[in-house]
Parts: C-alpha cells; sequence; structure tokens
C-alpha cells in the first residue's frame, strides 16, 4: 500500500524519498554527484534561482572546484525553506532527511531540486520525459526514537551497494560494511563523524546533540549493522522501504 504524505508542519522533521522512474539510474558519474549536492543548496531559497552564468563559469573547472565556489555564493542566502538535517545518494534514489522552516517549504524544495535536477540531467544525456518516480515520499518524525532508527537507517542505505541481502539474513563482513560506511563520499555520514566532506550541505548540532554527538552516531550506526535482525520489525517507523 503507497505510503499517505503526512501533513508537512514548520518545525517538524520528515524522511524524505525520492527515487527515479522505474528505479532508473539517476546518477552516471561523480559530476552528476556533486551538481546533486550543490543543488541541495541551490534549490533551498524561496527566491528564484538563476544558473546561468554559473554554467557558464564552471566550463573550465572541475566538479568540486565549482561546488565549493558556488557553495559559497549560495551561503550569503537567508530565506531557507529547509534545513537538510541528512542526505544519502544511491544510484537510483535519494534519501533525505528535513526540518521545514517555511510553510510549504518541503514541497517547494522538492519541486524545485526535482525539476532543476532532471533538466539538468535530461540535457547532459539527451533524454527526455521523467526523471523521478511521481510526487516525493515523506513521513513524519515523531519523536527522539523515531528520529535516532531514521538516522541509522539513512546512513546505512548504501550496506545495500556491496551486500545486496543483508537486511535478510544480515552482514557477512561486518568491518568491511562499516569501513565501506565511513568512506562512502556521498553521504553526511563521514561529517557526522567529524570528517569534513560536505560540512556546509547539513544543520547537524541538533541532530548530533540526539545521537550523542560524533561517538554516538557511529556507535548507533554500527549497533544497527550487528543487531538489524532484533529491529527489523521497526521498519515501520522509517516508513520508506
Amino acid at each position: 500500500m503507497p505510503v499517505k504524505r503526512p501533513r508537512l508542519v514548520i518545525n517538524e522533521i520528515y524522511h524524505v524519498l525520492l527515487r527515479g522512474v522505474g528505479d532508473s539510474l539517476i546518477f552516471k558519474n561523480d559530476d552528476d554527484r556533486y551538481r546533486t549536492m550543490f543543488s541541495l543548496y541551490e534549490f533551498n531559497t524561496a527566491e528564484p534561482v538563476v544558473i546561468r552564468e554559473r554554467r557558464r563559469r564552471r566550463r573550465r573547472k572541475t566538479s568540486k572546484e565549482q561546488f565549493s565556489e558556488d557553495l559559497g555564493e549560495v551561503n550569503m542566502r537567508k530565506k531557507k525553506l529547509v534545513e537538510v538535517l541528512a542526505f544519502y545518494l544511491m544510484p537510483n534514489h535519494i534519501h533525505l532527511l528535513l526540518r521545514q522552516v517555511v510553510n510549504n517549504g518541503i514541497t517547494q524544495f522538492m519541486r524545485k531540486f526535482g525539476a532543476g535536477y532532471a533538466t539538468y540531467f535530461n540535457r547532459k544525456y539527451s533524454r527526455r520525459g521523467h526523471l523521478f518516480e511521481g510526487r516525493f515520499k515523506a513521513v513524519h518524525i515523531k519523536d527522539n526514537d523515531q528520529l535516532q532508527i531514521v538516522f541509522a537507517y539513512i546512513h546505512t542505505n548504501g550496506v545495500a551497494l556491496i551486500e545486496p541481502q543483508w537486511k535478510e539474513k544480515g552482514v557477512r563482513d561486518f568491518k568491511r560494511v562499516i569501513k565501506f560506511l565511513e568512506n562512502y563520499k556521498w553521504s553526511s555520514y563521514q561529517d557526522y563523524l567529524g570528517k569534513k566532506n560536505f560540512p556546509s550541505v547539513t544543520k547537524r548540532d541538533f541532530l548530533s546533540e540526539v545521537m550523542g554527538g560524533e561517538k554516538g552516531c557511529r556507535k548507533f550506526v554500527n549497533d544497527w549493522i550487528k543487531y538489524k535482525e532484533s529491529i527489523a520489525d521497526d521498519t515501520a517507523e522509517v516508513g520508506l522501504e
């Protein structure tokens, strides 16, 4: 049964999922992923977004160099729609943990983000049609216990890239999985562990306090992997599988 989208309320937190149409790939290389990271900032504003001039400047620069330059410009904006608390990029979908800060903020942000990235992707790869599968899905985070579960769920999403059946059969190589997660670039997890990856993308202070700081974040994620079988029934609280 499809998950019914909850009413989106100011200052409340939501787990948001945006999936490629038919589970198709939405990233083909790191340039696409850098574009997504920048877009998390670029479209997080109620003001009109014009990127034509930036596109001209980025032609002779690497994606990483352009990301840093553009991010500095966007950081000067103050009228944000949401706070990005966490993110995880998978080949065919994106997980976000968002706090809404203005009325209709998440809807506006996801509409801008989805349309902007789809335009980039379709133009780059000479394709037509929808890139994403319908509307984004969202689950309301009701308390800190659920927030901790969703934090671990989001940041362990990539385990499936190296152990596809880990949720059903458990993890075969715990150390390998932990190393993979702590070095996976396209996630907010490294920044929660105190490693500077995309530190300006997320607002982490509140969530880090709930998780118990860097050590608490690592412990909760590690425990989630070790004892996934014992908390499998909690997927109803995650709500987006």
